[in-house]
């Protein structure tokens, strides 16, 4: 997996991301010529051809990125990528159509765009084919034994299962014997059967329960020798799903763990850079405060604005702000968090929660310094006492500075249940681990695309 802004990504979407970029440009480029023919040096260096290819690369990519091409644990079937591509192809079309006929100037030259797409498409089809039946081949995935046998490694080998853009191909997996001395023995029979063999195993994946007693370190030792990658199952969980499993973590793994560092430097330009986007989105979203104002005025009678305690950082309160969405008595009867479809919001402030308009008046909060932009969500002071008592190192949230934004946000969405806080937090200690402004850069882009899909909205 290749590592960018502190995030893993598969090997296989970068290389499908960096060929499809080719392919795009490509498609443009070889409609230039056919159309150009002898000209085409003067289209492309003396009227911003190679610009208008390049911007068009950028939008096509976005497009895809937009719609989760780039993501293949979130599409359930084969056909959904291709309906999903010629949606894309839709879509450009239709931009560009409009973009064109509103700024002829902006056209590369008379039938290349039309040209391009043409190319584009067979491209896009024929590329993403021949990528299925590559990842399909055995030549490119790893052979990976799971070492264990209970729903730690039962649970490692579903995900490796479902996640083919992942290349890797379990070839052990099995319950073992329920005596410790017998499990030991099966393990390091099982490991001692790679050896020697073509093809073995190019990885073990260590998913014990327990490892006093039943750890086959000679057996290991000759497979890394022998140079099969030997990985811990929490770290291969933490590349793989972009969060820190709370089971089997222990307090070694924040000690000599290379991350959870909070630097002076570092803090210091993410709050410069929350204080500037907030700074730019509050003025950008100065023109539509009236309307704002009156759609909530017009929803129901109470107060434009509505505020919130919420526990910061070092687990000091702050009053928050929001646009109201709810009903004045919305919490007659005590606190509790919002659901899907809350009936105790009003026609106006579900569609206002569902496009995270209500949460502008936070840009404030930033302002102030109570929240950073990227961050933790703040939990409110009547839950935080009961979270901290059932989940382990719930605390942990406190030690930065709550955002309006965060990667639990952009990977996972909204928590209703004591279920949903925990594997909240699985995001937000892998956030806090890997904190870099490259990080929150990257969670404000993402930030984007959550809104525009209105995905973890309540």
């Amino acid at each position: 997996m290749i590592r960018l802004f502190n995030v893993y990504y598969p090997t296989r979407t970068i290389v499908l991301l960096l060929c499809e970029t080719l392919i795009i440009s490509g498609s443009f480029l070889l409609a230039t010529v056919m159309i150009e023919g002898p000209d085409t040096y003067i289209c492309l260096n003396y009227e911003y051809g190679t610009l208008k290819i390049l911007a068009l690369t950028v939008i096509t990519l976005l497009f895809s990125y937009y719609f989760d091409l780039y993501e293949p644990q979130r599409i359930s079937a084969r056909w959904e990528i291709y309906f999903r591509l010629l949606l894309v192809l839709g879509f450009l079309s239709f931009l560009l159509s409009a973009i064109i006929y509103f700024f002829p100037a902006v056209d590369i030259a008379h039938y290349v765009l039309l040209l391009g797409l043409m190319f584009l498409t067979l491209g896009l089809v024929a590329w993403r084919s021949a990528y299925e039946w590559i990842i399909g081949r055995e030549v490119f995935r790893e052979r990976v034994y799971v070492l264990g046998g209970g729903d730690r490694a039962r649970m490692i080998a579903d995900i490796l299962r479902n996640r083919k853009d992942a290349g890797m191909e379990v070839i052990g997996f099995e319950s073992v014997p329920t005596d410790k001395v017998e499990r030991k023995e099966a393990f390091s029979a099982a490991l001692e059967s790679f050896r020697g063999h073509n093809p073995g195993v190019d990885r073990v994946i260590v998913a014990l329960e327990d490892r006093r007693g039943e750890l086959p370190l000679r057996e290991l030792l000759k497979l890394r020798f022998d140079g099969v990658v030997i990985e811990e199952a929490n770290t291969l969980l933490e590349r793989l799903t972009g969060k820190l499993y709370l089971d089997g973590l222990r307090p070694s793994n924040f000690i000599y763990s290379e991350g959870f560092r909070v630097r002076p430097s570092q803090q210091i330009a993410r709050r410069l850079v929350s204080t500037l986007t907030a700074t730019t989105g509050l003025l950008l979203f100065l023109p539509f405060f009236p309307f704002v104002v009156l759609m909530v005025r017009l929803s129901s009678p109470g107060p434009i604005f509505f505020r919130q305690t919420r526990v910061g950082m070092g687990g000091r309160n702050f009053t928050v702000y929001k646009f109201r969405t709810m009903r004045t008595d919305a919490e007659a009867s005590g606190a509790k968090w919002a659901s899907k479809d809350d009936p105790r919001a009003t026609r106006i402030g579900s569609f206002m929660r569902k496009v995270r308009l209500d949460e502008v008046p936070q840009l404030w909060n930033v302002l102030r310094g109570d929240m950073g932009f990227v961050g933790p969500r703040p939990e409110r002071p009547e839950f935080v006492p009961w979270l901290s008592e059932n989940i382990p190192y719930f605390d942990l949230r406190h030690m930065i500075r709550p955002g309006l934004t965060g990667w639990a946000q952009v990977r996972y969405g909204y928590g209703s249940t004591l279920e949903e806080a925990r594997e909240k937090l699985e995001y937000d200690l892998y956030y806090i681990k890997h904190m870099t402004l490259g990080l929150d850069l990257l969670i404000m882009f993402e930030t984007v695309k959550t809104i525009l899909r209105r995905r973890g909205a309540q």
